[in-house]
């Protein structure tokens, strides 16, 4: 469906034209970014790190086993989630302030969330593309140890990784929606990312003696723990204190509720902010 410019009578691309433009050059742009290429060169060190020390040492552990080694190879890839969804969403929307995109935006007729959406697409596949690296990597020495072998886990574990970066790309957005200066936006993600979450669920699990079901970070337990069979306890109590573990259903549950609810906020955000 298009749109015509009531003052020029002109027809105009509509929202799924302007989020198709927008997704494709910002994705350009991330792809020839300094920043696509270090976590690119992290991802292949990382592999190709794990590779020789694979083949060197040929741990009795996980050879032969498929479940412990491509449990062992994944344990790699929620650093690499984080760091993608920092870097590619930390600054997506501040940078339109502080780089002052967005004043040759705002007086064309293009709609806020065509830019945000076709924005979160890009960095979404650009962020996805580094995680399909260390996925083929790892599908690759698995083969030369496994043969065909690979565990139904794997491709499910696959899946929950995918949909955890989009809720860490719906909380990045949001900062980067709260902010106009993109260090700012970049600096408190990543410190809520890396630290703040972790200290609040040690907290509230030491402490409060409670379950941390409402901590992003706790939900991203079950990419790892979907290779221990059986799935470990829900809670297990030792010494007097209970350590919790999200079940699969409520880790899924807690992804989805982080990234609809981050990524409608900074929408509404974006969509609210003057440029001034």
């Amino acid at each position: 469906m298009t749109q015509t410019n009531p003052t020029s009578n002109k027809i105009l691309p509509s929202s799924m034209a302007q989020i198709g433009i927008t997704t494709k050059y910002t994705l350009l742009d991330y792809l020839r970014s300094k920043r696509y290429l270090a976590i690119f060169i992290i991802t292949v060190f990382i592999s190709v790190l794990l590779t020789v020390v694979i083949a060197y040492e040929r741990p009795a552990n996980i050879i032969g086993k498929p479940l412990d080694f491509y449990g062992g190879w994944w344990n790699g890839v929620v650093i690499l989630i984080v760091l993608s969804g920092i870097l590619f969403g930390g600054d997506a929307i501040s940078n339109e302030f502080q780089s002052k995109t967005g004043y040759f935006t705002v007086p064309n007729p293009v709609r806020r969330s065509s830019v945000y959406i076709g924005k979160f697409i890009a960095a979404y596949a650009a962020a996805s593309s580094i995680i399909a690296i260390f996925a083929v990597i790892g599908l690759g020495n698995g083969l030369v140890y496994l043969g065909f072998n690979v565990p139904v886990q794997f491709v499910e574990s696959l899946l929950f990784s995918l949909f955890y970066l989009a809720a860490i790309l719906g909380f990045s957005f949001f900062f980067s929606a709260l902010f106009k200066s993109s260090a700012m936006s970049i600096i408190i993600n990543a410190i809520f990312v890396l630290f703040v979450f972790s200290l609040i669920q040690g907290l509230v699990t030491g402490l409060v003696k409670i379950e941390p079901w409402f901590i992003l970070t706790y939900a991203q337990t079950i990419i790892i723990n979907i290779f221990t069979t059986p799935f470990p306890a829900h809670a297990v109590t030792a010494g007097g204190m209970t350590m919790y573990t999200a079940t699969v259903s409520e880790g899924l549950a807690i992804i989805g509720l982080y990234f609809a609810v981050t990524t409608v906020l900074g929408l509404l955000l974006f969509e609210r902010k003057e440029f001034n």
